[in-house]
């Protein structure tokens, strides 16, 4: 039975939480007085978590049934209510559009798009009974600035961008609020995951980006300067808390000047030129 004390905390869902954004979100909303339900895929990541209180669990979102049952076990804990959503669990699969094999594409939406779709599909119910909710995303500058060599990951962020604005639309009135934070560079595993996946999946050698490819993993290994403007996990999270606590929180929060730059450019320069120029990075 839950202690007096945790039946009073704000309750959450946190995904993604084996390390980086997930992991430092879910401790500093712990701190915070939230009860945090937090989501990893592997079990060795269990630990750490539980060790300082966070109530974790095992889910994949592309296996629905975890899905289903850490919604199922996180609404038997808090006697059906939930007071909030992040969704952050993610990968980026990098390589030219033309490399992509349909199959590569597909999973990286499964992941990205249609199992945060199906996450977020079962607790707005929950939260429209109880007459209050919020549902953060956690997007990308991609979302709204493309990348080459970013065209599967681009596409499962602008995807999610209209999904989620479309709900937020539709939600008006509910009491249930959907906000986007659009991150640049952070700190975290990401880069690391990136590579194994691009690896993974694209014939790097038989490319007629070959060369292109080398220069990429060389950058993904740090062999290269780091990304300009990166900034920690904390940067996620100052921006979460308005998302969460606010009276009216914003659709959008760009994290990071180099995303807030990209935002900016796309606003006030004409497309063919703001595409060009962004066509030399990444």
């Amino acid at each position: 039975m839950a202690s007096s004390k945790a039946a009073a905390s704000p309750s959450i869902i946190v995904t993604g939480c084996s390390s980086g954004i997930g992991a430092h979100c879910a401790r500093a909303l712990t701190a915070e007085g939230w009860r945090v339900f937090a989501t990893v895929r592997r079990e060795e990541d269990r630990a750490g978590l539980e060790a300082e209180g966070i109530e974790t669990f095992l889910m994949d979102y592309t296996q629905p049934d975890t899905i289903a049952a850490l919604v199922e076990a996180v609404l038997a804990r808090t006697g059906g209510r939930l007071d909030a959503l992040f969704n952050n669990g993610a990968y980026g699969q990098a390589g030219a559009v033309e490399d992509l094999t349909v199959e590569v594409l597909r999973m990286q939406f499964e992941t990205n798009v249609f199992g945060w779709h199906d996450l977020t599909r079962r607790v707005i119910p929950v939260m429209r009974r109880q007459g209050h909710g919020r549902i953060v995303q956690c997007s990308s500058i991609l979302g709204i600035v493309p990348y080459r060599w970013r065209g599967a990951y681009n596409a499962s962020k602008f995807a999610l961008e209209g999904l989620s604005l479309t709900l937020r639309m539709e939600l008006a009135g509910s009491g249930i609020h959907v906000s986007l934070i659009e991150p640049g560079p952070i700190a975290s595993r990401f880069t690391a995951n990136a590579l194994a996946h691009i690896e993974k999946s694209i014939d790097l050698e038989n490319s007629v980006h070959a060369e292109e490819y080398r220069r990429q993993l060389r950058r993904l290994r740090g062999e290269s300067k780091p990304a300009r403007g990166k900034l920690g996990p904390e940067a996620v999270q100052a921006v979460l808390r308005h998302a969460l606590t606010a009276k009216a929180p914003r659709p959008h929060y760009v994290v990071t000047s180099p995303a807030r730059q990209g935002a900016l450019l796309k606003k006030l320069l004409p497309a063919a030129l703001f595409y060009r120029i962004i066509g030399r990075l990444g």
